[in-house]
């Protein structure tokens, strides 16, 4: 992480800092971790009676854990939706980047987080 920090001091310094009379340069810097593809998805032998009407299943899936090294797995579950016209769009591991589950529909998205449903109680589990 020191070394992290360190090296983007140093990028920052690097590109603020011009000679004589040259324009600035005008550079974008990012950093990411790549964790690499998460494990293969977790056999579900049955789905769980639905609880009530409104209520769509959820597949279970892998997200990055919060240290960022390692894959977490989130077990499917039967959710409301959070507004009119909701469909759910997995998260998905490109070869490159992992990308985060979402709900949208034609007006809306809105980016999931994985502690909002119980927290709102919004989904149910067996």
């Amino acid at each position: 992480m020191r070394k992290l920090i360190i090296a983007a001091l140093m990028s920052a310094m690097f590109m603020t800092a011009t000679v004589g009379t040259a324009p600035p340069l005008n550079a974008q810097v990012s950093f990411g971790i790549r964790i690499g593809p998460p494990p293969n998805p977790r056999v579900l032998r049955s789905i769980p009676r639905q609880p009530g009407p409104g209520y769509v299943w959820i597949d279970g899936y892998w997200y990055p854990n919060a240290n960022g090294r390692t894959y977490r797995w989130h077990s499917g579950y039967w959710t409301r939706l959070p507004f009119d016209g909701a469909r759910w769009v997995p998260p998905y591991y490109d070869g490159q980047r992992f990308y985060d589950g979402y709900w949208e529909n034609d007006r809306e998205r809105l980016n999931h987080d994985h502690r909002w449903d119980r927290n709102r109680d919004r989904d149910y589990r067996r």
